[in-house]
């Protein structure tokens, strides 16, 4: 069995941990978790991440063990819930000014460009879990053969739609911000709007399709 553990976060937050791959068969049994742990007395919303579950409670809880415990138990059953979820493609341009580490990524894993994209283009990706900032999605399914370490100095700044790698993820930024991974492309996309009814595009389940309409050198 993974081990577990759970931390508490503020005073009305805990966040439950499993130590297990990093894969679709291990992210259904986090929804799964989630699923159960949300019809909990006292939960106010459960809220999945990459292989962890955080619980939002409406009160401070005054016993840690027993959530713990329940947690620990539930996960031990190896329950999973698959999610049919819908299916969006997205138009991508790789290489140019929105993909500055194209070459660099080509490189570092001894394909050429043309191989890198064609590679990242060809899987369909299921959205894990959502979060690092609103409608951010963390995607499973990148070959192995794409895996890249993490840039030594992050960009201080990449505008919202960029995509990146970075060891077995990669992913469309949501907003603008600070990245350290490698970016390798760009889409014209709007991943969450407080406006709209469902303010994040995609949710767990969900699944990506990169379609390659531009490559820059």
């Amino acid at each position: 069995m993974s081990d577990t553990k759970l931390s508490l976060i503020g005073s009305r937050a805990v966040l439950f941990e499993a130590d297990c791959p990093f894969d679709l068969a291990h992210q259904e049994r986090i929804w799964a978790l989630t699923a159960a742990a949300s019809q909990w007395d006292g939960v106010v919303e459960a809220v999945p991440g990459m292989t962890n579950l955080t619980l939002l409670l409406a009160d401070v809880p005054q016993d840690l063990t027993r959530i713990e415990r329940d947690l620990a138990a539930l996960w031990a059953k190896g329950t999973r819930r698959e999610v049919d979820g819908k299916l969006l493609e997205i138009d991508l341009t790789y290489g140019g000014a929105g993909g500055p580490h194209l070459a660099d990524v080509a490189e570092m894993t001894g394909m050429s460009i043309d191989a890198v994209i064609k590679m990242h283009s060809t899987p369909d990706y299921t959205v894990y879990a959502v979060g690092s900032h609103a409608g951010y999605c963390y995607l499973g399914g990148l070959d192995k053969r794409l895996e890249t370490p993490r840039r030594k100095v992050p960009l201080p700044r990449l505008p919202g739609g960029s995509l990146s790698v970075a060891g077995l993820q990669t992913g469309v930024s949501a907003s603008a911000g600070p990245s350290g991974w490698n970016t390798i492309g760009s889409a014209d996309i709007s991943f969450f709007d407080p406006f709209r009814a469902t303010p994040a595009l995609l949710q767990p389940g969900d699944r990506i399709r990169f379609l390659p309409v531009e490559v820059n050198a």
